[in-house]
């Protein structure tokens, strides 16, 4: 049965993690769309929420899974990946953001930027790395 509250965890905190960092990202959009150039109190505002974001819904699915039975690196598995889904949405909507931010500045309109491999592979080192923080102290609290 751990394994089933395993992957529930995982769907369900990667879709939450994912939609709250599309709808961020969207607001910024929004928001920084009025001024050609968004106020800096804004920027710092929205990064602080973001680097929270990735911070927290990791560690609640680490808990989650913890709180369920699951051992340590159930948990690990689950931030990890929770935090890999959250990463993918922004990566996917790093096309949308650059062509805004052209629309805004005046330029033209970039070709879609795609992250190199090295990029990917160091956005995952991050995440497995925060799976272990999230993973330890979601151990701590439950």
């Amino acid at each position: 049965m751990t394994g089933v509250n395993f992957l529930v965890n995982i769907a369900l905190f990667g879709i939450v993690g994912a939609v709250m960092a599309a709808a961020l990202i969207g607001l910024l959009l929004v928001l920084s769309g009025r001024s050609k150039e968004a106020p800096a109190g804004l920027r710092v505002g929205f990064a602080a929420v973001s680097v929270l974001l990735l911070v927290a819904v990791p560690a609640l699915a680490a808990a989650a899974t913890l709180s369920g039975g699951g051992g340590f690196w159930a948990g690990f598995a689950t931030a990890a990946c929770v935090a890999a889904a959250v990463l993918a949405v922004n990566v996917l909507m790093l096309p949308m953001v650059a062509r805004r931010q052209a629309a805004v500045s005046g330029g033209g309109v970039p070709a879609a930027p795609r992250p190199s491999l090295p990029v990917l592979a160091v956005g995952l080192l991050l995440c497995l790395l925060l799976g272990l923080l999230c993973a330890g102290a979601a151990a701590l609290v439950v």
